[in-house]
């Protein structure tokens, strides 16, 4: 009779789709897991780190918290990974807004035994400084010189960097890569406004830099919160398509202005990933008591509902041997169909 139970149970796994493959996870009941991060509750962006933990959380059978600055405060962001130290969860996701602010708190992590994984700004050195397992996340210097080398193709030799988020060192590194590529020097004093994300102020400020520099050939926009207002002033001073305009990260308004031809292009650094990978390799970390990258990742790429993810949401991660890089992808004209239906949800 027991056989006879095994084998339907069989049948319907198989019916379903579901194989014979291991379980996600072994979590036990009551698990519990947190992502940190510095956003302000306004920066939309993060909708889809969210969205991207609960589904690692039902993936994986656990509860996911999610803890953010609330209006974009690191110190808070550094009470809240003490905060999560004191709550004992089984680990620990968070980005290197700020590795000096975040060092200490970090530190009172790792000392409760609390895995940690990093996520979206910060480095894999700075990463393993803080005790992280790994990094996901995008070379921030990296894809702002990608962005450079496509606009330096196109003749570009001046730009406006508009920064929405001045206390974090990944916005600068941006700024730093897209100067270098297009060989402007002291760009900090000449080509960067420091605009907040009050959409008013970032029109406003937008505005009146390109009325005062009416040579300026590109825009490099930070994020939505950046690109979508700058994005109304273009249109209003009727600039759609005489000035080089790209931003980081995609939204709604954001794939919009690049099918309209205002946009360029946006840089996708696939945030998705960041958020399921970062919860996902933590519960594989407390799970099988590891600290091995490699065999997180090699369990992560084994796992048949992560990649039911990567295909549904067209998500495509490069793995290295101490990490993951989630970007630079660039999103165009000749690419936005295959991103729109997700933007600004898991895209």
């Amino acid at each position: 009779m027991r056989s006879k139970l095994i084998q339907a149970t069989l049948a319907a796994a198989l019916a379903l789709g579901l194989g014979l493959a291991a379980p996600a996870s072994q979590a036990a009941p009551g698990d519990r897991y947190v992502l940190v991060t510095h956003a302000a509750d306004s920066d939309s962006w993060w909708n889809t780190i969210k969205n991207s933990i609960k589904q690692a959380g039902e993936d994986f059978g656990v509860d996911v918290d999610y803890r953010g600055s609330g209006n974009g405060d690191l110190s808070e962001m550094a009470r809240q990974l003490e905060s999560a130290a004191a709550r004992n969860y089984q680990g620990v996701a968070f980005d290197i807004a700020s590795f000096a602010v975040l060092k200490s708190p970090a530190a009172k992590v790792s000392a409760k035994g609390i895995p940690i994984v990093t996520i979206n700004s910060g480095t894999p050195d700075e990463s393993k400084k803080l005790g992280a397992i790994l990094h996901v996340g995008q070379g921030e210097y990296d894809a702002g010189k990608a962005a450079g080398d496509r606009a330096k193709a196109a003749g570009v030799t001046s730009f406006v960097c508009v920064n929405h988020y001045a206390t974090n060192n990944a916005s600068f590194e941006r700024c730093q890569g897209f100067a270098d590529a297009i060989g402007v020097k002291d760009w900090r004093k000449t080509s960067m406004i420091d605009t907040g994300m009050d959409p008013t102020v970032v029109a406003s400020k937008v505005s009146a830099y390109l009325r005062s520099n009416p040579k300026t050939q590109a825009i490099l926009a930070l994020g939505p919160n950046a690109a979508e207002p700058t994005i109304k002033v273009v249109n209003d001073m009727h600039l759609a398509g005489k000035i080089n305009f790209g931003t980081f990260d995609l939204s709604p308004a954001i794939i919009a202005g690049i099918k309209s031809g205002t946009i360029q292009y946006a840089i996708d650094q696939q945030p998705y990933l960041q958020g399921y990978m970062g919860i996902a390799a933590l519960v594989i970390a407390h799970d099988q008591k590891t600290n091995d990258p490699a065999k997180i990742i090699a369990t992560l790429k084994a796992n048949p509902k992560f990649q039911a993810r990567l295909k549904q949401y067209d998500l495509h991660p490069v793995y290295t041997a101490t990490g993951v890089s989630s970007g630079p992808a660039f999103v165009t004209k000749d690419n936005v169909a295959t991103v729109e239906k997700y933007a600004g949800t898991y895209r």
